[in-house]
């Protein structure tokens, strides 16, 4: 509960989970049936990053300012579309006159389609209620003041039989790990055929393990595992780089993650370019 994310806005963690969320749902939109989001531990809507404690960690120039004074990956056309549609002051060349950046509940929004929705649940008050009051007005886009784990039970299956669950904990919780393992197993069953996305911190690599070894007895068919490192991993105490967990994942997208981040690396200038793209089960 005592989370704040505008410390990291649009670090490097946030720009390679970023990236790779649009790439997912620029897979959805392929087909024309409608495909719904259910995000768990959805945050803001956006985050200024001129915000005092956005500016004290200096977390974003290493991250998205990078990025955007770098030249522009292809991949990444729809991230860059909907960071404009947030910036309208923007020229879309560097980072001048670039502030706002948005969280994944606007990432998701902003590539929706009239028949496809989203589920955004955010369990602390205050920034729920932020949340609610950045959003648009629009009936595609459902906000929840609720725990993320028991939007699971309340919103799987959902009615669509298409879609995505982003789950990205605060991992405040030192059980987060073995939490998040039983509920990606819980949900799996209720709704087998969705894509989910699991987001993790690289810091202490033996619970990352575990973690991993978990997932792998399930029995879920399909995980993939993708690692953005762009620190040694020496230290347990600091962040290193960010996971992700992809159950289902869109044909091909592993080609196109191993493509990606040694490109994000290569933008956002890293001292270590670590990438890892493997499957915990195939």
């Amino acid at each position: 509960m005592n989370y704040r994310h505008i410390f990291h806005a649009g670090n490097r963690c946030d720009v390679a989970k970023h990236a790779v969320l649009t790439l997912v749902l620029r897979h959805l939109r392929s087909k024309d049936k409608a495909f719904a989001v259910i995000d768990t531990h959805a945050g803001l809507g956006f985050y200024d990053l001129d915000d005092p404690r956005a500016l004290k960690t200096g977390e974003a120039a290493e991250g998205i300012k990078a990025l955007l004074a770098a030249p522009r990956l292809p991949a990444l056309a729809d991230y860059y579309a909907v960071l404009h549609k947030m910036n309208p002051r923007w020229s879309g060349e560097g980072a001048e006159n670039f502030r706002i950046y948005p969280g994944s509940p606007l990432f998701a929004f902003h590539m929706l389609r009239a028949q496809d929705r989203i589920v955004a649940c955010e369990l602390h008050p205050e920034d729920a209620e932020t949340l609610r009051l950045q959003s648009p007005a629009d009936p595609r886009l459902q906000i929840h003041k609720r725990d993320g784990y028991d939007a699971l039970r309340a919103f799987l299956p959902p009615p669509e039989k298409r879609g995505l669950v982003l789950i990205d904990p605060p991992f405040e919780r030192e059980d987060e790990f073995p939490t998040l393992a039983q509920h990606i197993a819980a949900a799996h069953k209720r709704w087998p055929t969705g894509i989910y996305m699991v987001w993790y911190p690289v810091k202490n690599r033996p619970a990352i393990w575990q973690f991993h070894e978990a997932l792998a007895a399930t029995g879920i068919g399909k995980i993939l595992c993708a690692e953005f490192i762009y620190e040694q991993e020496t230290r347990a105490d600091r962040l290193n780089g960010s996971g992700l967990i992809l159950i289902n994942p869109p044909w091909k997208l592993d080609e196109e993650l191993a493509a990606l981040f040694p490109a994000l690396h290569t933008a956002m200038r890293t001292a270590h370019a670590g990438t890892t793209i493997s499957w915990i089960a195939e």
